[in-house]
């Protein structure tokens, strides 16, 4: 089982180029399933064939007890599904365990956005004076401007930004490449960074944002920065690189953008994916009513 894993691993990653971020995910989520398996065969693997629906069913049950939300004992299941399913392919088994194992219904919560408002105060926030302050603003007004995955924020390479034309050029889910557009604010504060920023000491892309050493930025450094920005802002609520993406949506579809418009600027392959920003923009409607409008209460 274990040189099965290692297999299907590396077919992700020569054959199928699936990214690290996701290569961690899928070797993360089928190691708790090996370790579940070894405790449920007294310490041994059972066989790949050996592996029945029921043994699936297990180990979803064992990591909902263990307090994984149902988005993410989804995406273990989806992860069973495609391993079995090269196993397949290959030969090593007749039919997959998992593929009549139901998934989960996923909780259906809101994605959480900043206020217009409050998207402003945090973009005109960092101090603007110092290099690493200039690649942090860049750094927000890119993912707020551009609506990019904070995986496809650093993956970028400075090659792959034109500033002349106000658009870059990501890699997203899937190894798809598509254009987004970055805002005046956001071309000025790429500018000021780039101009500040020491000249790439090596051969080939040069990482657009970079570490202190001249490395690419990782996604965990991405998320911290933004963790400390809003930190230092007074009363500001807690958020990810992902809020922003969500809030570029919203704030879209709010100025009246079309949702299909939307969808192609946030790469989603789905238009039903997108269409949960029109819930957002609804409710952010009806607590501006009731709020607002003299009608929208009863008199006491």
């Amino acid at each position: 089982m274990d040189a099965a894993v290692r297999s299907f691993l590396t077919y992700l990653n020569v054959e199928r180029g699936a990214s690290p971020h996701t290569l961690r995910n899928y070797e993360g989520d089928l190691r708790q399933f090996l370790e579940f398996l070894r405790t449920a065969h007294d310490g041994t693997l059972p066989a790949p064939a050996a592996v029945d629906a029921y043994a699936v069913r297990s180990f979803l049950a064992a990591r909902a007890g263990l307090g994984d939300a149902k988005s993410s004992i989804g995406r273990k299941l989806a992860t069973v599904r495609s391993f079995f399913k090269y196993l397949g392919r290959e030969g090593v088994v007749a039919r997959s365990p998992a593929a009549t194992v139901v998934t989960p219904k996923k909780d259906q919560r809101l994605p959480r956005v900043l206020s217009a408002d409050d998207a402003a105060r945090l973009m005109d926030h960092p101090d603007r004076t110092q290099p690493r302050s200039l690649r942090d603003q860049a750094i927000l007004e890119v993912l707020y401007s551009a609506g990019v995955r904070v995986a496809e924020l650093v993956g970028l390479h400075a090659e792959d930004v034109d500033l002349e034309a106000g658009a870059a050029t990501v890699m997203g889910k899937g190894r798809k490449e598509r254009v987004v557009l970055l805002g005046e604010k956001a071309v000025a504060a790429l500018r000021a960074y780039l101009n500040a920023r020491p000249p790439s000491a090596g051969k080939g892309p040069s990482p657009l944002f970079q570490n202190s050493r001249g490395g690419r930025l990782t996604t965990r450094s991405v998320e911290r920065i933004v963790t400390a920005q809003c930190r230092a802002l007074p009363n500001f609520p807690a958020m990810t690189p992902h809020t922003l993406r969500h809030s570029f949506a919203t704030h879209l579809l709010d100025g009246g953008a079309d949702l299909r418009a939307i969808q192609e600027m946030l790469g989603h392959a789905s238009l039903s994916t997108t269409q949960r920003y029109t819930h957002v923009a609804l409710d952010r409607m009806m607590e501006a009513y009731d709020k607002a409008h003299p009608r929208a209460h009863e008199e006491k």
